[in-house]
């Protein structure tokens, strides 16, 4: 390959004895670069002309296949030329010398153009201005600055434009002090021919905005008015790109000046300042530009459209916008560009419109990579996770490789449904393709994947093997550890070390430390506290919002509510967030003050408020909101229903869990939760049928659905279904955790089966590796207490480790002593539930009853007596029905019903059926109203 050395510059003296070397290797590139494209043989064209042998044709035709971009076809004429000895005119020589630094590398671009240049100083081309600024070219995009330099010292005479291609091969190769000092070596040389043009102030002031010097800037449009270029197109669009880029209210006053002053404007022109008003977040002024274009008649581009769709979704009615910019598009026909119909893509996903994303996705004929990952992202965005992966399937069948963006998104899914194995397929994905290993945010997105999945193993080793860690690297793994209080140590470790790796720990990082610190008690939250005072993070809302999300966790609500009052810029997050810390504390006439005083709800605020009426058995008031919220104009969403839900079970309404379920279909809700939250209503409300047909319907049946399913089995004692159901989700490789283990060994207690579940808690460690929970000790109590087994289940609940006691275990222990009358065992039980519940008032009465039914009336009144001190009153009765559609409500000692006395006739009429005689009926009616 012929080379010309830095030290020792290509020049007329040296051109014999380097072309003498390298005349072989000239051809030989030219060869290499012609095989490319017709596998080493002549160009078709030459089949059509014959009689090429005319070098000015010859050259013409060179010159047009350059200026077209056919770069290879150029390299293959000149190879046809020099076999020939036909040698090209200078211009055709100069447009070969641009083709070939046009060509990679790898074919051999930069070689050739080394080579082209030895010819033009061989037959004496190298001193006309056209060949030498065309070699100046290449080297410079080549990036051999120092040879570009070498032909502009030995050129007699040279110019602005010389002097223009110097500046953009430095500003290319990121020299941008080599900028300024030619920059001003222009102005120093006092030569109207080497001044600075519009072509220079155009490449200049991106580098002023590249480095944010505002100043430097402002003095080249000095010089630009100084000389009028402030009128020029090209120049203008420099200048408000570049006080756009520097941003500030000030610099968007200075690009909105200069951009007025610009008196044609042309596409670029308005591309300039709408993007730097959006990038500057001033989206309503930029939607107002875009509207001012179209009136003045300027058609906007590709590239309008794609700048001014991202931002529709930030504004108020973006909605209505992005709507009127699609019908735009279809109006001039601009919706067959791919990049015009993935913005509009993109804008729907983020308006939560995926049916026209959908229909958008369908209609495009030529999707790229970036297509698909737009609508699979949309997916993901508008929590439809089932769908997203099926996309990704389609991706995959239509024969497209996918790229890191693609496998973030894919990953987010599985997070969201807990797909834990196609995850691990996707690791496996990426462990075999190297390249990928690269991507740091895709291995972020791995290390958050097997965070959520609680997987913090995988978590770790994945965030070993980055190889370029970035904050958002530190932050995935702090997150994973500060998921559980197992991980404390772990957790300020990796904190150590992200202090040495990362300049500056940033609000995420302060995220983390909070979350940790409410496992590590109060001290720890006011110590974080004090940390995000003093480095100004208290400002950050969701950094607020978090600490006082610590404070309501760690019981300190009036710490909370302090830090609450204190916060200047209080926003929707904030005070959701206030509620939030109600709603944990069940502070119900707190929370409707926090809500009534908020000027703007978003879905949140509703579906918080709603939780906290459905969770204190206030169901009026949770249909109420529901209704209110709808009436709002918004559209209740998963969690909306799951709270409804919680409210329907506790009506044991079957009818307003099908109005839940039609709402779900319609809305196209769907959610894995919220499928399991459904089934489990249904079985709650005695409709068994119903689950088990959402159960068969369930397309992704997964730990949450299969738990739902055997505890609905369970609560109706089918404990053999519930049995087989477990066998079933083992054969599918689901691992079993404490709640499905607690729902099937409820349906062993309910159903009396001891042996199978004194077999499948034993297996809970052994087999499941689960720690057995409080839960599971309450169960097992229950099951052995059912069946009679009254002294073994003492003994189990006496063994209990101290971490698992609860008086579930003691309750169901004191309930079974009743019912097979066992009063040692069930005073034993007793006395531990005082001690443990000294307000329930259930264990007291049931002790009663049992020392009653024993005739034991000393101990009966000594319990009483305990109940008086401590001025217990037995709550009434309640019970109630759903008669057509109608809830009908019944308390003890209430004679109120409407129905009262159609409803005594019956039964005074059974009574009377059952008894045969007819005083029974008043002193049944007597003791109902007693």
């Amino acid at each position: 390959m012929l080379m010309f050395p830095l030290a020792r510059p290509p020049g007329r003296h040296y051109a014999d004895a380097t072309l003498r070397r390298g005349q072989w290797r000239l051809s030989h590139h030219l060869r290499a670069a012609a095989a490319a494209t017709s596998g080493g043989g002549a160009p078709d064209v030459f089949d059509a002309v014959p009689a090429l042998d005319d070098r000015m044709r010859c050259s013409a035709l060179l010159r047009e296949r350059a200026a077209g971009g056919d770069h290879y076809g150029c390299t293959s004429l000149l190879r046809w030329m020099l076999a020939r000895g036909l040698r090209p005119n200078r211009l055709a020589l100069a447009a070969a010398v641009k083709s070939s630094s046009a060509l990679p590398d790898c074919r051999g671009g930069a070689a050739l153009g080394r080579c082209l240049h030895g010819l033009a100083v061989k037959v004496g081309y190298a001193d006309g201005a056209v060949v030498a600024k065309a070699v100046m070219d290449m080297y410079g995009r080549i990036g051999s600055l120092a040879d570009a330099h070498t032909v502009f010292d030995e050129m007699s005479c040279s110019d602005a434009v010389c002097r223009n291609i110097l500046i953009t091969a430095s500003s290319r190769a990121g020299l941008y002090n080599d900028v300024f000092h030619l920059f001003r070596a222009m102005l120093a040389s006092g030569v109207d021919e080497s001044m600075p043009t519009a072509v220079t102030v155009a490449v200049v002031l991106p580098v002023c905005a590249k480095l944010r010097v505002l100043r430097a800037g402002r003095s080249i449009h000095g010089y630009v008015i100084k000389t009028g270029l402030e009128f020029d197109t090209l120049s203008g669009n420099a200048l408000v790109s570049m006080y756009a880029k520097c941003g500030g209210s000030i610099a968007m006053d200075d690009a909105h000046l200069a951009f007025s002053t610009i008196c044609c404007k042309d596409v670029v022109s308005w591309n300039s300042i709408i993007a730097g008003y959006s990038e500057n977040g001033l989206f309503e002024e930029a939607l107002a530009l875009f509207g001012q274009m179209i009136s003045e008649e300027c058609l906007p581009n590709y590239s309008t459209l794609a700048n001014v769709l991202p931002f529709c979704s930030l504004v108020e009615y973006g909605r209505h916008y992005g709507k009127e910019i699609h019908g735009f598009v279809v109006r001039h026909g601009l919706e067959m560009d791919i990049s015009v119909s993935n913005a509009l893509m993109a804008h729907y996903s983020k308006v939560c419109e995926m049916r026209a994303v959908e229909s958008i996705f369908r209609s495009s004929k030529m999707g790229d990579i970036v297509t698909w990952n737009t609508v699979i992202a949309g997916y993901v965005m508008n929590r439809y996770p089932s769908r997203a992966l099926k996309l990704f399937q389609g991706l995959l069948f239509a024969g497209m490789a996918p790229d890191s963006v693609s496998l973030i998104s894919l990953l987010t899914a599985c997070a969201q449904v807990g797909n834990l194995r196609v995850g691990i397929r996707v690791h496996g994905y990426i462990f075999r393709h190297p390249e990928l290993l690269q991507e740091t945010s895709l291995m972020n997105a791995l290390v958050s994947f097997y965070s959520q999945c609680d997987r913090f193993d995988a978590a770790f080793r994945s965030f070993i093997t980055i190889q370029n860690k970035d904050s958002v690297s530190w932050n995935a793994i702090l997150s994973a550890c500060a998921n559980s209080e197992h991980h404390i140590e772990q957790f300020f470790r990796l904190l150590g070390e992200m202090w040495h790796d990362v300049t500056q720990w940033d609000s995420v990082t302060i995220l983390n430390i909070i979350r940790m610190s409410t496992f590590c008690g109060i001290k720890m939250v006011r110590e974080s506290h004090g940390y995000s005072l003093r480095v100004g993070y208290t400002g950050d809302s969701s950094v607020a919002n978090a600490i006082l999300d610590a404070y309501a966790k760690c019981g300190y609500l009036h710490d909370a509510e302090t830090l609450f009052r204190s916060l200047a810029g209080r926003n929707i997050v904030t005070g959701n967030t206030m509620i939030s810390c109600y709603l944990k504390n069940n502070c119900v006439e707190d929370a409707e003050m926090t809500f009534n005083h908020m000027a703007e709800k978003d879905l949140t605020t509703w579906n918080l408020m709603s939780r906290l009426y459905a969770q204190n058995d206030l169901c009026d008031q949770a249909f109420c909101l529901f209704h209110q919220l709808q009436s709002e104009g918004l559209n209740p969403d998963t969690i909306s229903i799951t709270n409804i839900l919680s409210a329907c079970i506790h009506l044991s309404s079957v009818q307003l869990v099908k109005q839940c379920h039609g709402y779900m279909l319609r809305a196209s809700l769907e959610d894995i939760h919220l499928e399991g939250a459904l089934l489990d209503a249904y079985s709650k409300c005695g409709n068994i049928a119903n689950a088990y047909n959402l159960f068969q319907v369930s397309l992704h049946k997964d730990l949450v659905i299969f738990t739902a399913m055997i505890g609905a089995y369970a609560m109706h004692g089918m404990a053999e279904k519930a049995v087989e159901l477990f066998s079933k989700m083992l054969t599918l490789d689901i691992k079993p955790d404490h709640v499905v283990l607690t729902a099937l060994l409820s349906a062993c207690s309910h159903a009396g089966l001891v042996d199978a579940g004194i077999k499948i808690f034993k297996s809970i460690r052994e087999i499941y590796g689960v720690e057995p929970t409080e839960e599971h000790c309450a169960c097992m109590v229950d099951l052995l207490a059912r069946s009679g087994r009254l002294q073994d289940a003492y003994s189990f609940a006496l063994d209990m480790p101290p971490h698992v006691v609860n008086a579930n275990a003691w309750g169901s222990l004191l309930g079974a002593c009743k019912v097979h009358g066992e009063v040692k065992i069930g005073q034993l039980a007793a006395d531990r539930l005082f001690s443990m519940e000294a307000e329930d008032i259930g264990n007291y009465v049931i002790m009663s009853n049992i020392f009653a039914a024993d005739d034991k009336w000393e101990s009966v009144e000594h319990v009483r007596k305990l109940m008086k001190s401590k001025d217990m009153k037995k709550p009434a009765g309640c019970s109630w029905i759903e008669v057509e559609k109608t809830r009908h409500l019944f308390v003890a000692s209430d004679v109120q019903h409407q129905d009262r006395f159609s409803i005594y006739d019956v039964l005074g009429s059974l009574y009377q059926q059952i008894r045969g005689t007819q005083g029974g009926t008043e002193h049944l009616v007597v003791t109902y109203e007693l």
